[in-house]
This record gives C-alpha cells, structure tokens and sequence, in this order.
C-alpha cells in the first residue's frame, strides 16, 4: 500500500478534513495511476477522491475502541525513530 496514506483513526486531535482528503487523493492517485489526470479525466478523478474521502470520513466517525488516543506528537516521534533506524542519520 501506499506508503504516504498516515493512519487516521484514535487520535487526538482527531483526524482533520485535509487529512482526510489528502490521504483519499494518494489512494485514487495509487490506484488510477495517475499523480495529475489528464482533462478528459479530471472529472472521474475529483469524483473518485471526494467519494473516497466520504467513505473514509465514515469509517473514521463508525469505527469505536477502548484504547487511548494516540498522542500526533509521540507517534511522530516513533516514525522518525523507525525512518532512522532503517535509513541512518540525515546530515
């Protein structure tokens, strides 16, 4: 899967409209193959990423847990961690 679509769900804050929508337009992007559509699919594009985004709006708002939030500070930290630990430093 793409590695750019973050996980959404459980956070605090929760997940915002933009992340929401950016990460639907990397899925639509991944499947169609297309980083720009061209005009003649612009339209099916655009379409694709809002009913994504809708889908996945509703996933976020039905799915329920008993864990705590995840801190967006700590799981960041923890992904620079891992990016370190798999590709070294960066100067």
């Amino acid at each position: 899967m793409c590695r750019n679509i973050k996980t959404l769900f459980n956070f605090e804050p929760p997940a915002t409209e933009q992340e929401i929508r950016d990460a639907s337009l990397q899925f639509v992007r991944k499947l169609s193959g297309f980083t720009v559509p061209s005009k003649s699919n612009t339209e099916a594009f655009d379409r694709a990423v809002e009913e994504v985004a809708s889908t996945a709006r509703t996933l976020i708002q039905s799915l329920v847990t008993t864990a705590e939030p995840r801190d967006r500070e700590i799981e960041a930290q923890r992904a620079k961690a891992r990016s370190a630990a798999r590709f070294g430093q960066r100067a």
